[in-house]
């Protein structure tokens, strides 16, 4: 069989992020969405916060199964971002990648929206901020009051951290996890993260999982969707945020750790990501 051309290698790459992007939003929104909106309905029967942190966590296990092969499965702008800076990814594939996430995180989110369809519509019949989180961040979950500049603080923090562990767990010169179980270490990495950094602003650490749910809602009836609970515009923080925070995760990674591990011929650090 003849090799694949490069402009088939990238819409395979590009292909696998969308599915991939699309399988993690399915099952985070979805945990959301029983949660919030199920459980509005049946007094909270429906799980907590720990369902939901899990609901993403596995989300990006079974994500990142579904695209490594092909594309390294970012999933995440933020994560392509950092790779193009530090770890010599093509930069002219970051845009590229950025809106095949996005994309996948869209339609990810409209199936989510049409599947609740009728228990979003008893929970909160205007639709408004109070079933919003289902499909996007707010700053404090909506309830408490935390502002765009604490909100931006905490999702470059939550990001930088979530990098800097992808580098780690994914630097062969480093300790990584052996028999294929870096996609599960990477879902732990989430549900912490979700567990210790969820409560300021959702927990966002990527811009794609924000923006794709965010516009699904707004053009199925959720018409305050860019703005917080204060009606000040929000949508830009989780993807501000991210980006400046999966840079610092990186050069945290590199100035305290990979410069001080051993050099092999293997290069390090690197997502398995297609040859060239």
């Amino acid at each position: 069989m003849p090799a694949p051309t490069s402009r088939a290698r990238l819409m395979g790459e590009l292909s696998a992020e969308f599915a991939g992007t699309m399988i993690l939003i399915l099952f985070g929104c979805g945990a959301v969405a029983q949660v919030i909106a199920g459980g509005a309905l049946t007094h909270g029967a429906l799980g907590g916060h720990d369902s939901i942190a899990w609901g993403w966590g596995l989300g990006v296990v079974m994500g990142i199964y579904v695209a490594a092969r092909l594309s390294g499965a970012h999933l995440n702008p933020a994560v392509t971002l950092a790779l193009a800076a530090f770890k010599g990814f093509p930069w002219y594939k970051v845009l590229p990648y950025s809106l095949a996430q996005t994309a996948g995180a869209f339609v990810a989110a409209l199936l989510v929206r049409w599947n609740y369809t009728e228990v979003l519509a008893k929970a909160d019949p205007h639709h408004t901020d109070k079933t919003q989180i289902v499909f996007s961040t707010l700053p404090g979950n909506g309830v408490l009051p935390i502002s765009q500049l604490g909100a931006l603080r905490d999702q470059i923090i939550g990001t930088a951290v979530l990098v800097l562990l992808i580098f780690a767990v994914t630097d062969l010169l480093n300790t990584p996890p052996q028999a294929n179980l870096a996609p599960f270490i990477i879902g732990l990495i989430v549900v912490v993260i979700g567990m210790g950094w969820g409560t300021d602003a959702g927990y966002a650490i990527n811009p794609a999982r924000d923006l794709g749910p965010r516009l699904a809602s707004f053009l199925t009836g959720y018409g305050g969707a860019w703005r917080d609970q204060y009606g000040d515009l929000y949508f830009w923080v989780p993807i501000v945020g991210p980006l400046i925070g999966g840079l610092v995760g990186a050069l945290l990674y590199r100035l305290l750790i990979s410069r001080y591990l051993p050099v092999t011929e293997q290069e390090p650090g690197q997502v398995p990501a297609p040859d060239e």
